[in-house]
């Protein structure tokens, strides 16, 4: 991306350029790939669609709610806080592939650990107590 393509993303509230999501995207990648050597029936509507649905979801959701800033601070928080709950859900759906013997425990483990610490990550981006404003993602 050239650079006033990056500064124009910024300037919307893009969030890109974050750690969180670089890392979100990163993650949900190497799920996706990992995912697509699951058993077929598990592929539509089972563990491995609903562990790549979720992890998506998690950048996805980061991506839209920037998409509402600078107009609505509170609408970036509250995306933030729904990609949250993807990054545990997608937790579980880690565990799942683990106890189905889809995963090795060693990659679900990863896996987990990967999503825990994106859920620690966007919890920085959420204002600590009511009232309170949540700074910038360009900060």
């Amino acid at each position: 991306m050239d650079d006033n393509r990056a500064m124009a993303g910024r300037a919307r509230g893009g969030v890109e350029h974050l750690e969180v999501f670089r890392r979100a995207y990163a993650l949900s990648l190497t799920v996706h790939r990992a995912s697509l050597s699951f058993p077929r029936v598990e592929q539509y509507g089972g563990v491995a669609d609903q562990l790549r649905r979720a992890s998506k979801s998690v950048c996805a959701l980061l991506v839209e709610g920037g998409g509402r800033l600078p107009r609505s601070r509170p609408e970036f928080v509250r995306y933030v806080v729904m990609a949250i709950g993807s990054a545990d859900e997608a937790r579980l759906w880690c565990r799942h592939a683990e106890d189905l013997g889809y995963a090795t425990p060693t990659e679900a483990a990863a896996w987990r650990d990967g999503f825990a610490e994106l859920a620690r990550m966007l919890h920085g981006l959420v204002p600590a107590k009511r009232g309170a404003t949540v700074d910038s993602p360009d900060h």
